[in-house]
């Protein structure tokens, strides 16, 4: 039985599953493992750039343009949550910088100054796709944005990723800033092994609140997430 992943620049779908299992599987495994001929999904994904593959063995059952290297955007947050957990308890206090006023792009407008969780930072980062969280949660960890950019590089090489750059934890447009989607697929399938992770990309939405009773509503932002009713196969996960 095939539990794949797609990881495209738009969009990661996850069928459900009960076990993500990366034991003995690297990533030079699945890029030389021959790919299957069951499934063919031309004319059903339009996206550009897609990876499929089984998770028991490595095989990739379906790729399309699969090693090249293109803008990642908000998937980056999958490498600045794995971090986080890494290295962090959910129950930690964090306080709000005031660097989170000017953070462009899709933001969960969080309070500076006031603390939350990395429980609920987490939640912000994974299904709002918060930048403010991913600077919070990077500065944070390692006191500036750029020394944990440092820090997701060094991750990438170790768990393989041979085809990606980070520039900054949110996943912010850059020259340098890139990565494949057999990379993102990788990466995504080793962060799923982390229920804190798992977890948060199966939600819809969440509240969180901070220590003085402010309180934050998150709605995810993958579609299928909010379509259970209409879709085919139940997803368990998905980042965009």
């Amino acid at each position: 039985m095939y539990r794949p992943l797609l990881a495209t620049l738009l969009l990661g779908l996850f069928p459900a599953t009960q076990d993500i299992n990366t034991d003995g599987m690297t990533l030079e495994k699945m890029a030389i493992a021959p790919p299957s001929t069951e499934l063919q999904f031309d004319d059903q994904l339009s996206a550009s750039g897609i990876v499929i593959f089984n998770s028991d063995n490595g095989q990739v059952v379906y790729g399309r343009e699969q090693k090249i290297q293109r803008s990642m955007a908000s998937l980056t947050k999958l490498m600045t949550a794995l971090i986080i957990v890494e290295n962090h308890e959910l129950d930690e206090l964090v306080t709000i910088p005031h660097s989170v006023v000017d953070m462009i792009g899709n933001k969960a407008y969080l309070p500076p100054g006031e603390k939350f969780t990395v429980g609920d930072l987490l939640s912000a980062l994974l299904i709002n796709s918060a930048n403010d969280a991913a600077l919070t949660l990077a500065q944070f960890h390692s006191g500036s944005s750029s020394a944990f950019v440092g820090e997701m590089n060094e991750r990438a090489l170790e768990l393989g990723l041979r085809s990606t750059s980070f520039t900054n934890p949110a996943g912010l447009d850059n020259p340098a800033h890139w990565s494949t989607p057999q990379d993102i697929a990788w990466l995504a399938m080793f962060a799923m092994r982390y229920p804190e992770i798992a977890d948060r990309l199966g939600r819809a939405g969440q509240r969180i609140v901070s220590t003085a009773g402010d309180s934050i509503q998150l709605y995810h932002t993958h579609a299928l997430l909010h379509k259970q009713s209409t879709t085919q196969a139940e997803v368990l996960a998905g980042k965009t």
